[in-house]
């Protein structure tokens, strides 16, 4: 087993409480509708939302995979920090024993914030992760956010 790490930074306008609030703590519920095309539906199997619960993510139509479960591993909402790992689902191509990602959000000096991501990929026997599939991914996931960040600006009373 191996383990690849990967880290990125996005910049945005919005200040980290209302993006955390809106990307992590509803981000269940706001996805779906914001940006159907990613995530169809999410349902919890166990817990909340607290660490330890694992929920299902059903991907949306024009996603070439199905699902995948998430293991929520740490949350801590005055840091504004966020863990999960995905620990199941065809995301993980019988290549990869899970996925962890570690969000935290900080403010930045002109009042929005800076999210910082490490994603650890761990890998099954000797495969090798290449770069471009982990950029692909991560184009996606940019995707998200930038859809998120778009409904906070046009709903500014929101979260």
């Amino acid at each position: 087993m191996g383990v690849f790490t990967y880290e990125s930074e996005v910049i945005t306008a919005i200040p980290p409480c209302k993006m955390f609030r809106a990307c992590i703590l509803d981000g269940d519920k706001l996805i779906p509708k914001v940006v159907p095309q990613a995530f169809k539906s999410v349902e919890y199997i166990q817990g909340n939302g607290e660490p330890g619960s694992i929920k299902k993510v059903t991907f949306g139509e024009g996603s070439q995979f199905e699902y995948m479960k998430q293991k929520v591993e740490a949350l801590d909402e005055e840091k504004f920090a966020y863990t999960y790992s995905v620990i199941e689902g065809d995301a993980l191509m019988n290549k990869l024993e899970k996925i962890t990602y570690e969000m935290k959000m900080e403010a930045s000096p002109d009042g929005g914030s800076v999210c910082k991501t490490t994603s650890k990929y761990y890998t099954i026997g000797d495969f090798e992760l290449k770069e471009e599939g982990i950029k692909a991914g991560k184009e996606k996931a940019l995707g998200m956010f930038k859809a998120i960040e778009a409904y906070l600006q046009a709903n500014p009373d929101a979260y």
